[in-house]
């Protein structure tokens, strides 16, 4: 079983994420790999007491690098863009952001 805080791990905070926040009602987070939209949507009206109308989900694969004569590669991740409702409350930690 999961715990919420184990599927929601840090949210996002560019430019872009900012704007589609203010203006579309949508908030970006960094998810677990191996959690689904359902998963992610539970995670966060559980968290955040709002409510979601759609998520939308991103693979990203790490990148190679090295550093003189080392080869590695940094960490994959998962991203979610969150849709609210119309009729929800917006989400308290990111209103001291705007």
């Amino acid at each position: 079983m999961k715990f919420a805080q184990d599927i929601i791990l840090t949210p996002v905070i560019t430019e872009r994420s900012m704007d589609i926040m203010r203006n579309q009602r949508k908030y970006t987070f960094k998810v677990a790999v191996d959690a689904n939209k359902i998963e992610i949507k539970n995670a966060v009206e559980e968290l955040f007491k709002v409510k979601v109308s759609a998520v939308n989900t991103m693979k990203y694969e790490g990148k190679e690098k090295r550093v003189r004569y080392k080869a590695g590669k940094t960490a994959s991740y998962k991203k979610a863009i969150v849709t609210l409702t119309e009729d929800s409350k917006t989400i308290e930690f990111f209103d001291n952001l705007m």
